[in-house]
């Protein structure tokens, strides 16, 4: 743990007086405007900024947005461009300073506002602010609750409003009983939860995640505030829009941002469930991507194929071994000399490589390879000449910025620069036609450099030589510590240790595209490449993107999916995973998880069954390893194997519901893997749950994650949980409680809700080929109930298309729906565009219903060709109130068309 006082300033210290408001009035957009005035200067951190504009605006019923700014002088803000959202008026050019006595001697004019009327109300959240010192606090209307309160008295340890060049600082008070989520990305030990006193730092950074409470590739400062009030459960969502490197630190009972540059530019989302504040949160800053079909297969890789006969033994294995393989992927091991958008002659020819991918390509799999950002600088190199040619890279002093990556010497391409944009789409183009590779994987983009400071390419030796672990610099470098930009007044605490913010990157006086400093651009490097390779490759034969990028920012789900980063082979990397996972899905990017059984050292056995029975459930699935660990696919033990057979085997099973949580996180933002609160917000047992998961509302997985257990003590939020691996047998949960459920090496306990309807296939080992399998349904009531209703849903389409929506030809979406009342049952669907599963031939061949009870099922005789079974289930907690057995009714042989409505009712009799 860091404690405050290793950083560069206690928390305790206050920094000056703060502001006081001297002007307002009601902007022509329904905004407020006004002007804040320091009331007393200092020079700790720098010169503070006299005057600032502060700027309000409801931007919809559930999104409130307060920027602040310097009131005379445009400051840097995440580019426009960039994140398109709604801009505040230009600044004005001059400020009238006179004093708000002198004001209220004034004819008012109708825009004008008192400095004294102090509220701004919206439809759900309510602006108040104070004039003097200034400060403003945003409150929900429906409870009266304050979500975010920056004023600051004498007995708070935080200052109030702080507003200089490189040091702004804010905080918010908060009850002792909120429960955090968010501000990464990091590897949080103490679980999804916030913890007080950890720290948050946010500067992406290529740093491994084995490096716990410390800034990794991403840049995610949004947190969402869950409370419960008298039972009833109110979320709530905060973003600062700022690209800089900040420390943000929570005590329990306030939050306090310290960032070194840009503006303050908060949203405000009103919830008040988590699912809405994500749903708010990417109406903003963009809906995640669509993914291909393929994407939600079982993809494996490794650091260390060394030559193509090595991954097509792999894929071999994978079918002797009957694991299911959708993907394979090729670490830098492809390239000539780790050169991006090249093929090695000798280890990877092309004509062999071009027939393997004819065969693999001809059932269904795909093939995905890396590229890094920092192009070698060689003249015999056509992707650098190119990019030379125009003039594509960041610059330091003039001249392309020079670095030190895998290939050696490197240089970094601009993608805040439009040519840069367009130069790039033009390599994977040319890259494609050489390669027809299936997705992308854009890796070490934080920006990653192995050196530090201004370097040259030394004459005289070759660099690097080729012996000995490729990172470790060999140019001849010097440090920058000359400028304010490479030597800030305020140090945040990059990498956990106080780095420099251009450690193991670029300089931050580098510059990019319109004289934009590396200083303020930095944390959106990953993010820029994301939206310059998803153009490039959306360009391509139009099919949909598949990209996965290591660095990520406010808004990179809408571009690419993600993975964690470098993790051990060790039981607390296996936890923290999850974690990270449920963090990503609050960040707007649903599609991501971590290398399974770990990139570095080589996993145990039990270890690797372990984590491929909750890597099964990431939404994005991969096994990954590094090149100087031993080889870890999931056929080199048979154990782990059957593991495999058996979490991915369901995995494949559930595509379909896994496709349409894609489909649904496209629309809402909503995760596809999800804490347990998501659904049970007013549950608050499982608001620090971090060791069991959702996916989508009704799939519950509680995997084993210690060493030597057999068992796994699993929370059951209130209601009835059937077993998806054996629908016989559940759980009765009626207050929400613990439950001890056995979990033998090769089980992983996966549960269903009830009031869900499932739609399943019956898997494969390619998900092509799984997905042209008859469907079935499980359809879920409460255990017993004599009363319930069921729904469920279905996306289809044709997955190599840009777009993800309903439409005629090209997709289809169903509504399920069931009821029982009277010993009544009866299921339903209502199809939408229902042609395309109709040319497709998909049909529903069984139904399972859960939770009723009787003895039989009297049918229509016009479903007398169906074959009924009825199956008496065993619910732990349901206890014996000598009341009728609860039976599962299933249904085969129906031979319904998907795209057809169906309609089925039978009764339950004794």
């Amino acid at each position: 743990m860091v404690e405050f006082e290793r950083l560069n300033i206690p928390l305790v210290t206050k920094i000056g007086l703060g502001y006081r408001l001297i002007s307002i009035e009601n902007g022509a957009d329904g905004a407020l405007v006004g002007t804040l005035q320091v009331k007393q200067s200092n020079n700790i951190y720098g010169a503070d900024i006299p005057l600032l504009r502060f700027y309000a605006k409801h931007e919809s019923e559930n999104r409130l947005r307060v920027h602040v700014t310097d009131a005379k002088n445009k400051r840097w803000e995440v580019p426009y461009d960039l994140l398109p959202r709604e801009q505040p008026p230009p600044l004005k050019q001059s400020i009238a300073l006179s004093s708000s006595s002198e004001k209220k001697k004034k004819k008012k004019k109708n825009h004008q506002r008192s400095v004294s009327e102090t509220d701004y109300p919206g439809s759900e959240l309510v602006l108040t602010y104070t004039s003097d010192p200034f400060s403003f606090a945003v409150k929900r209307k429906s409870n009266g609750d304050t979500l975010f309160n920056s004023s600051s008295d004498d007995t708070d340890p935080f200052s109030s409003l702080v507003f200089k060049d490189q040091y702004l600082e804010i905080s918010t008070k908060l009850p002792r009983d909120a429960s955090l989520y968010g501000l990464g990305e990091n590897s949080q030990t103490h679980g999804i939860k916030l913890y007080p006193n950890d720290p948050y730092t946010l500067y992406t950074t290529d740093i491994a995640a084995i490096n716990v409470n410390a800034d990794l590739y991403g840049s995610h400062p949004v947190y969402m505030d869950l409370r419960n009030e008298g039972g009833k459960a109110y979320a709530h969502g905060v973003l600062l829009l700022n690209s800089n490197g900040m420390d943000v630190f929570y005590t329990g009972t306030s939050l306090t941002y310290k960032v070194i540059g840009g503006v303050l530019d908060f949203y405000f989302f009103a919830g008040p469930s988590p699912l809405n504040v994500v749903d708010q949160y990417t109406s903003l800053i963009g809906r995640p991507a669509p993914m291909p079909y393929w994407a939600f297969g079982f993809h494996q890789c490794r650091w260390g194929y060394h030559n193509l006969s090595v991954i097509e033994d792999v894929v071999e294995n994978y079918q002797k071994a009957k694991i299911p393989l959708d993907v394979i992927w090729t670490d830098d091991d492809h390239m000539d000399g780790k050169k991006d958008f090249t093929l090695n002659p000798v280890n990877y020819p092309r004509p062999k490589l071009l027939d393997f991918l004819d065969k693999i390509h001809s059932i269904g799999m795909k093939y995905v390879v890396i590229v890094d950002p920092g192009i070698a600088v060689n003249a015999s190199y056509g992707v650098y000449q190119r990019g030379m040619a125009n003039d594509v890279f960041i610059k330091h002093d003039g001249d392309p910025f020079l670095g030190q990556v895998w290939p050696g010497a490197v240089h970094f391409p601009d993608f805040l620069n439009p040519k840069t944009v367009s130069w790039w789409g033009d390599e994977i183009r040319r890259f494609h036609e050489l390669v027809p590779v299936d997705g992308l994987w854009i890796d070490m983009n934080e920006v990653s450099n192995f050196c530090n400071g201004k370097c040259t390419i030394p004459e005289g030796r070759i660099c690097p030589n080729g012996t000995g672990p490729g990172w470790i610099c060999c140019l001849d470098c010097k440090n920058i510590t000359n400028t304010k930009w490479d030597d800030p007044p305020y140090k945040i605490n990059a990498s956990g240790i106080m780095a420099p913010v251009g450690y193991k990157t670029i300089v931050t006086s580098a510059v990019h595209y319109n004289g934009v400093l590396e200083y303020d651009a930095h944390s959106l490097y990953g993010f820029s490449q994301s939206i310059a390779t998803h153009k490039g490759l959306q360009g391509i034969e139009g099919k949909r993107p598949f990209i996965l990028s290591r660095s990520t920012y406010v808004g990179s789900g809408k571009y690419v999916a993600h993975w964690t980063g470098d993790n051990q082979g060790t039981w607390e990397n296996l936890r923290y995973s999850i974690s990270t996972m449920l963090n990503f899905g609050i960040f707007g990017i649903p599609m991501v998880g971590s290398d399974i059984c770990g990139f570095y050292p080589q996993p145990t056995e039990e270890l690797c069954n372990r984590w491929i029975e909750v890597g099964a459930f990431y939404p994005f699935s991969r096994d990954h390893a590094n090149y100087y660990s031993p080889r870890q696919e999931l056929y080199q033990w048979e154990s782990v194997a059957e593991s495999a057979r058996n979490a991915l085997g369901m995995r494949y099973k559930i595509l379909p519901y896994l496709y349409t949580l894609n489909y649904e996180a496209h629309l809402s933002g909503a995760p596809i893997a999800r804490p347990l609160f998501f659904s049970f917000p007013s549950f608050t047992e499982s608001y620090g749950l971090s060791t069991q998961f959702l996916l989508g509302s009704s799939v519950m997985v509680s995997p084993v994650v210690e060493q030597g257990q057999t068992q796994v003590k699993a929370l059951f939020p209130p209601g009835t949980w059937y077993n998806l691996f054996d629908m016989a047998h559940g759980v009765v949960s009626k207050e929400g409680t613990y439950v001890t459920l056995d979990a033998p090496l090769h089980v992983v306990n996966v549960h269903l809700y009830q009031n869900a309807i499932l739609p399943m296939q019956q898997g494969g080992m390619v998900s092509k080929d799984a997905r042209t399998t008859p469907f079935s349904l499980i359809v879920t009531f409460p255990a017993g109930a004599k009363e319930g209703e069921a729904q469920g849903n279905l996306f289809l389409d044709d997955d190599e298309l840009p777009e993800m929506k309903i439409a005629s030809g090209s997709s289809t979406y169903i509504d399920f729906h069931a009821t029982i009342k009277d010993g009544t049952v009866r299921v339903w669907s209502q199809v939408q565009e229902g042609k395309f599963a109709l040319d497709k031939g998909w049909v529903i061949d069984s139904i399972n219903v859960l939770g009723v009870t009787g003895s039989k099922a009297v049918m229509d005789v016009s479903e007398s060709h169906v074959n009924v079974s009825i199956t008496e289930q065993q619910l732990y907690g349901q206890g014996d109130d000598g009341g009728s057995k609860v039976v599962m009714v299933g249904m085969n042989g129906l031979n319904i068309p998907v795209g057809k409505n169906l309609d089925i009712t039978w009764k339950m009799e004794s």
